[in-house]
């Protein structure tokens, strides 16, 4: 498309926030040009869920308590989420033909267990707003032309594509092999918004503990997680886990992984990981005591296997120091109190995050009080609509992070024109 034939919104980046934007905008009968960097849309939805796109949440109910999982943006994001919410992004994917299955905790996915349905379910809504799509459109500079009330994109190839309004959907610096290096961050702030420097949000955790290798691929649910720094306990959170060659991701763990960060800053880390949180140490001393009376006459490491995740029974036996081929009525009462101490409180020593090619989301952003959130437009530069991982919104895993993307590409997509 030639600099002479202006389209009247060019959107910023095919990910999903971007081409939420672009399909509403084009629904609208509005022309819409959406630029991708790479050669193909979604790189990085296609990854979401382990594959599977997590695309939202629906437990909990009402739009007030789901925002207040965004923490402190939550005071921004009524208005938006009022507009287009968990139950309108659900019904717009079935209006497309992409039906979907509600999991644990809540967390909504497409029937087919596939990313590549949501996106091709997008590219589907686009389709049906004729909006242009072009990929590999890499972006060098955007531009505000306040005498014309045009913006000026500048390509890498030296082109220029002229539009009435603009929507970045440029992402953070998460994953950056699939297209999103920070580059609408620089853009924002040479236009005069206030954008507070990226970092890693949900992030696997590395850990120093030479036992992780033993039980790679081993996934705990119903555990419990406390961070430890000098001796003083910091906070808590229970769910599931799973154990990587490198230390431990899961949903957890991600969602505790910016704290541990902040906290690496001041010194070491360690987490507690609690096997049992929902009985205490003399329950299950009782509990461990029973099953070695029963089974007396039977090795230690098959007896734990009652008790303790079979796949770690290895790994808590070295910590503790412990023969498992002993015999149970050998066990002496100070190895049954370590027992039940260790696996109470089994110590992760944490090494650090890994970087921003393997976190989920990154934090940081556009200052929410630059943007009208009823219409997602910039305070600051009229006609240009600001979505997703643009903003500065923190959030958990389980489907919140592509809420935000759909909610803020709806509405920007909505009022954009």
């Amino acid at each position: 498309m030639s600099s002479q034939k202006h389209p009247d919104i060019v959107v910023i980046g095919g990910g999903p926030a971007g081409m939420m934007a672009a399909g509403r905008a084009g629904q609208l009968g509005r022309s819409v040009l959406l630029l991708e960097k790479n050669s193909t849309l979604g790189k990085k939805l296609l990854l979401t869920g382990g594959g599977r796109c997590n695309l939202t949440n629906r437990k909990l109910l009402t739009t007030k308590i789901f925002i207040e999982k965004y923490k402190k943006s939550s005071k921004f994001l009524f208005s938006a989420f009022a507009q287009f919410g968990v139950e309108e992004t659900i019904n717009l994917f079935s209006r497309l033909g992409m039906d979907t299955k509600e999991e644990e905790e809540g967390r909504v996915f497409p029937i087919s267990d596939s990313a590549s349905s949501v996106l091709s379910t997008l590219v589907r809504y686009m389709r049906e707003g004729k909006v242009e799509v072009r990929t590999n459109a890499g972006v060098s500079g955007v531009f505000v032309d306040k005498d014309a009330k045009l913006f000026r994109i500048k390509m890498k190839d030296d082109s220029e594509v002229v539009a009435k309004s603009c929507i970045l959907a440029t992402g953070g610096v998460s994953r950056p092999e699939t297209g999103s290096t920070g580059d609408g961050f620089l853009w924002l702030k040479k236009i005069g918004h206030k954008v507070t420097d990226n970092d890693m949000a949900l992030v696997p955790v590395a850990l120093s503990d030479v036992w992780i290798k033993k039980v790679s691929g081993v996934a705990l649910e119903d555990i419990k997680l406390t961070t430890f720094q000098n001796g003083k306990k910091q906070k808590s959170q229970n769910g599931k886990i799973l154990f990587t060659h490198f230390g431990i991701s899961g949903p957890t763990i991600l969602n505790m992984s910016k704290e541990i960060g902040e906290l690496l800053q001041d010194g070491e880390v360690t987490v507690m990981l609690d096997l049992f949180p929902k009985i205490d140490h003399g329950e299950l001393k009782k509990k461990l005591q029973a099953l070695l009376i029963s089974e007396s006459n039977k090795k230690l490491k098959n007896t734990l296997a009652q008790l303790v995740p079979a796949s770690l029974i290895v790994a808590v036996l070295d910590i503790a120091g412990m023969d498992g081929e002993k015999i149970n009525r050998d066990v002496s009462h100070d190895d049954r109190m370590k027992l039940v101490t260790l696996t109470k409180a089994i110590p992760l020593h944490v090494k650090g995050l890994l970087g921003a090619n393997k976190a989920i989301i990154s934090s940081g952003g556009v200052d929410l009080r630059e943007v009208n959130f009823k219409t997602m437009e910039s305070r600051l530069v009229p006609n240009l609509y600001l979505t997703g991982d643009v903003l500065n919104i923190d959030r958990p895993s389980g489907g919140y992070s592509l809420q935000l993307c759909w909610t803020t590409g709806y509405v920007a997509g909505n009022s954009s024109r």
